[in-house]
């Protein structure tokens, strides 16, 4: 797999890696076999980059993640995070020192006593990011951690993190159905020399293998609660997702892999982090760096998926308290 750079000074990983939410059983039940043999495949394709977080499970996805590692004696690039709480009254916690403690149980359940890069997961805002950057910096200088980043921010939040303790990346939503950085923040990360995580590149399974089925089990109560999956809004997305489907079927290439070939091509530093609870599906993404997304093919993409193309909104009220919103 081609390689791209996880931030200024950071190392050189697989241009893809992976997101472990679903090693948590988040996207249905899993077994750690089938999580091993997930990750095992990854591995095998290049992809050297895992994306785990305390709130997957909470705590499962970092476990797993630190028995694959210390079974198979490999040590990929690890990021974690920290800052979303399981409390209605509290949602995100930005505290340094809750933060700091936070990073100390991630290193017990992986297995490590650092990792590459650590984020804040989501932003409180009644905690200065300056705070937040400066203890960043001292974890740094610890050796605690590679770099930091911000998870589901602006690009003032960015620059004014970025003043205080350069951030080596920023990890927010993008795919070709949500396009919202593309107003601002995959410019200001690039000006920065701050690597540009994109979480949900297969637009939450509906660039799948498949097409996701609200109905499915597995579909779970999170991608229930948003409207772009709900009523008229789904009707009209799965079948634009369809008309999406036959032309990668045209072009020879799986649906997943066309879709992170998009995401690749939108600029040398955006790192898209698909995950998934099984072997068969991280497959599909084999081909994605080596698809060349000629005029022509972007043509066609944008024919189908124009600049706005999704109806309804990627986050139900609810879910849009913490993410900061811009433009």
């Amino acid at each position: 797999m081609k390689q791209r750079q996880l931030g200024a000074g950071g190392p050189q990983v697989g241009a893809i890696g992976f997101g472990c939410m679903s090693l948590s059983g988040f996207s249905g039940a899993t077994t750690e076999a089938e999580s091993f043999a997930a990750l095992d495949q990854a591995w095998d394709q290049g992809i050297t980059h895992m994306d785990a977080a305390n709130v997957y499970g909470p705590h499962i996805a970092e476990q797993v993640l630190g028995r694959w590692i210390t079974d198979r004696k490999l040590t990929p690039s690890i990021a974690t995070k920290a800052g979303i709480q399981r409390n209605p009254d509290h949602p995100v916690n930005n505290d340094p020192d809750y933060l700091e403690a936070e990073l100390d149980g991630s290193f017990k359940r992986l297995g490590v006593d650092h990792v590459d890069l650590f984020y804040i997961h989501r932003r409180e805002q009644a905690v200065p990011i300056a705070d937040v950057a400066g203890r960043m910096g001292d974890l740094i200088a610890k050796g605690k951690i590679g770099g930091w980043g911000l998870s589901e921010v602006s690009p003032t939040t960015l620059r004014k993190a970025h003043a205080e303790t350069p951030v080596r990346a920023v990890q927010n939503e993008y795919s070709l159905w949500t396009r919202q950085p593309e107003l601002g923040l995959l410019q200001e990360c690039k000006r920065l020399g701050s690597t540009f995580v994109a979480f949900s590149p297969l637009a939450r399974g509906v660039f799948g293998r498949y097409i996701i089925d609200p109905a499915s089990p597995d579909f779970g109560g999170f991608r229930e609660q948003m409207p772009r999956f709900q009523g008229d809004n789904w009707t009209h997305n799965r079948q634009t997702a369809t008309q999406f489907q036959s032309l990668a079927q045209a072009h020879n290439v799986s649906t997943p892999a066309l879709a992170l070939a998009w995401v690749l091509a939108q600029g040398d530093h955006i790192i898209p982090i698909p995950g998934s609870r099984t072997a068969d599906h991280v497959r599909d993404w084999a081909q994605a760096d080596s698809i060349a997304m000629t005029d022509e093919l972007k043509a066609a993409i944008d024919a189908i998926l124009p600049v706005g193309w999704a109806w309804g909104d990627r986050y139900s009220e609810a879910q849009s308290q913490a993410p900061e919103r811009y433009c």
